[in-house]
């Protein structure tokens, strides 16, 4: 039973998500991806799974609302970064600033150090491509991974998001095209979320 309120609660929240992000109207960008429809379905799918799976291992309603709120984030990211090639700070920083808030309230630094080691090297890349492809709004991202996820699992994680990136670029033909990366990155905190809590 858990498990199926855990699908129904978390769909729901990344419906939300999807709302929010709708709110979000932007020139895409003439270096950015190609602007496209979001898959809507599969993002609110994907983030049933993931309530599926953190009802069953979660050690409390308290954890299992931050994790929804993050959810929310990451698939409103998701929608505005394929529609528009953007990350907005209000689906990155809000929940980063709460996930560091508890964690100051806790007196645990671990959080504000795996924030940073995520942010570090997509910072770099931010800096070395002055934002073309790889963007501040995806270092953002990876911070608020990081917070969630612990720097190691972060990075591990982003690392298996970057290589289906890769993949799925040589398999459409588009290796030269500026793919949305985002969701590769939202889609790689999403997975890992239930690991963390097992």
């Amino acid at each position: 039973m858990e498990a199926i309120l855990g699908a129904i609660f978390f769909g729901l929240v990344s419906y939300v998500g999807i709302l929010l992000a709708g709110t979000i109207s932007a020139t895409p960008f003439d270096d950015g991806p190609v602007p496209a429809q979001p898959p809507l379905l599969g993002i609110a799918a994907g983030a049933a799974l993931v309530g599926t799976l953190l009802a069953q291992h979660a050690d409390g309603s308290g954890h299992m609302v931050i994790y929804a709120i993050v959810v929310c984030a990451l698939s409103a990211v998701w929608c505005t970064d394929v529609r528009y090639g953007i990350v907005p700070d209000a689906f990155t920083l809000v929940p980063l600033a709460l996930l560091l808030g508890i964690a100051l309230v806790e007196r645990d630094p671990w959080p504000f150090v795996s924030a940073a080691v995520a942010f570090a090297p997509f910072a770099g890349m931010a800096i070395v491509s002055k934002g073309r492809g790889m963007g501040w709004g995806d270092a953002k991202l990876a911070a608020l991974g990081g917070a969630v996820l612990g720097g190691e699992t972060a990075l591990v994680a982003f690392a298996g998001g970057a290589l289906v990136a890769a993949i799925y670029a040589y398999a459409r033909g588009r290796r030269k095209e500026v793919i949305a990366f985002a969701p590769y990155l939202a889609g790689a905190i999403g997975i890992a979320m239930p690991f963390m809590t097992s």
